[in-house]
């Protein structure tokens, strides 16, 4: 396969647009809409992150370029609220992916209708992995209270200064221990410590190449904040 081929020119778009879809529900309906937004990507990217694909050469699953979104949603929350509305979003999102995993287990509990076609494809998608839907929450609250953390300690250290370092910084360690949870809690002791590197590397590998293409938009949507939120909230 082509180092650049169908999958990278599709994944580039839909990253752009991802992105994009950040910044414009942050201008039309402010902090709510992000916090929606981070409900949508994380239940999504958990069905998503089920399809194996290549991209730049690598074996990966899909789900990355949502999750990165939220870390941008997470990171424009704490550069424009702080972090109390920063982890109140990470909390709601957080029960609404626990509610979404229980609701789809009740859905499978039903005993289908002879006609019915959907069970086992319902089965294979939504049936529970105990050990990865449990790395899954655990990777995702660690790692986005500690992006939290550092992107407004970095802030405070450069007295507000280099919005693009904070914002790399903090997501660039965040997916990192994002991804090293995630593969420690779920793979080690499944498959050979080779294999479970290999797939934390490749995980990262696109997490971080999506965390670099944020940098414009969070700068667009610190302009957003303050030409059109602010002083409309304020009033509020």
């Amino acid at each position: 396969m082509d180092f650049i081929g169908f999958n990278e020119l599709v994944w580039f778009g839909f990253a752009i647009f991802d992105l994009t879809a950040v910044v414009l529900l942050f201008r039309y309906f402010g902090r709510v809409g992000l916090i929606a937004l981070m409900v949508f990507s994380l239940v999504l990217c958990n069905i998503q992150v089920l399809k194996v694909v290549e991209l730049f050469g690598i074996t990966t699953t899909l789900g990355n370029i949502l999750y990165s979104g939220i870390f941008l949603a997470t990171d424009i929350l704490s550069e424009c609220y702080g972090k109390k509305e920063a982890r109140q979003a990470v909390r709601i999102s957080f029960v609404f992916l626990i509610l979404a995993t229980i609701y789809m287990q009740v859905a499978l509990v039903y005993i289908p209708a002879p006609e019915d076609f959907a069970q086992p494809h319902l089965a294979a998608i939504f049936g529970l992995l105990p050990r990865v839907t449990l790395a899954s929450l655990l990777a995702y609250s660690v790692s986005q209270y500690f992006d939290i953390w550092a992107f407004l300690h970095i802030k405070k250290v450069t007295e507000g200064r280099f919005l693009w370092l904070r914002n790399n910084a903090s997501t660039l360690a965040s997916q990192f221990l994002d991804s090293l949870i995630f593969c420690g809690v779920a793979f080690y002791g499944l498959y050979p410590l080779s294999v479970v590197l290999e797939i934390l590397l490749s995980t990262y590998v696109i997490k971080a190449l999506v965390t670099v293409l944020e940098t414009p938009f969070i700068y667009a949507a610190r302009k957003v904040y303050h030409t059109h939120i602010k002083d409309r909230e304020t009033k509020l």
